[in-house]
């Protein structure tokens, strides 16, 4: 059975992160061996959320591993809370990154224009290193927007995001994917380049006026247990945009808080026969 490394954080009331990537690539046929980063008491859409930090059991886990001859399709890298971790991970790379795998790494910072509470310019600095040892990088506009020091903006032409593309594939990574694009005011989705064919991708959802909390990791989860399951990036671009979108539309349809993020349970069996 195929097995990947997911290192990210847990959660525990509200649906991101871990207690997103676990349940999704499960389902698709993929073992995951998860590594915490942290533990939360909720996602920090909450107010007064209880933080326990597990930095200084990373590199204890991964030693253990090392010994026991562990090996993984894929090492998948989501929210990460300090430089220390980040450092941490450069060092997971060199030691379990083979010619057999790849890195894929979705750079959580912000958001909708803004970084997240606790990261700085300095921050995304650090993450765009990381990122360029990646083979997979999955940014959305705000994360493109600090990484290169760009300005953000809710509107782009399809050829400054081919640039921006462009741009983030000369850091390192193979292939890039765009997240929350959009061209017209009806659709959202992705656009993607492939710096060894030289190629671009684009996929579109008809556009539902919400946000949830979340749907990031959905997305991000579900491109990589596609990929795993072999599938190429423009299959597994649709097989995820689609699962958001039905993970988005029925959380919608129930009028649900937007806080706890969405009911992906409800829709997974779709995933399921999708990939099948």
């Amino acid at each position: 059975m195929k097995r990947i490394l997911t290192v990210q954080d847990i959660s525990c009331i509200g649906k991101c992160s871990l207690t997103v990537a676990l349940p999704i690539i499960s389902s698709m046929g993929v073992e995951v061996a998860a590594l915490p980063t942290a533990v939360l008491s909720t996602h920090t859409q909450f107010k007064g959320f209880t933080y326990r930090d597990l930095t200084s059991d990373l590199l204890d886990i991964k030693e253990h591993w090392k010994k026991e001859g562990f090996e993984f399709e894929a090492i998948y890298t989501g929210y990460l809370g300090s430089y220390e971790q980040i450092a941490i991970l450069e060092n997971f790379f060199k030691d379990l990154k083979t010619k057999n795998n790849f890195i894929f790494i979705d750079p959580v910072m912000g958001d909708n224009g803004k970084l997240y509470t606790g990261f700085n310019q300095e921050f995304a600095t650090r993450m765009k290193e990381l990122c360029s040892k990646a083979d997979i990088i999955v940014p959305n506009l705000t994360e493109v927007s600090y990484m290169l020091q760009t300005e953000y903006k809710e509107k782009y032409s399809e050829e400054e995001i081919k640039e921006l593309l462009i741009k983030l594939s000369a850091l390192g990574p193979k292939r890039v994917v765009i997240t929350g694009v959009s061209f017209k005011e009806n659709e959202l989705g992705v656009m993607s380049y492939d710096k060894e064919t030289n190629s671009f991708f684009k996929y579109f959802k008809e556009r539902i006026d919400v946000k949830y909390h979340g749907t990031g990791d959905i997305f991000a989860s579900t491109l990589l247990g596609a990929l795993v399951n072999e599938l190429s990036l423009e299959e597994a671009l649709k097989v995820a945009t689609d699962y958001v979108w039905e993970c988005i539309k029925v959380t919608y349809d129930e009028k649900k808080e937007n806080a706890y993020g969405t009911d992906f349970e409800k829709v997974l069996q779709k995933l399921i026969e999708g990939i099948k």
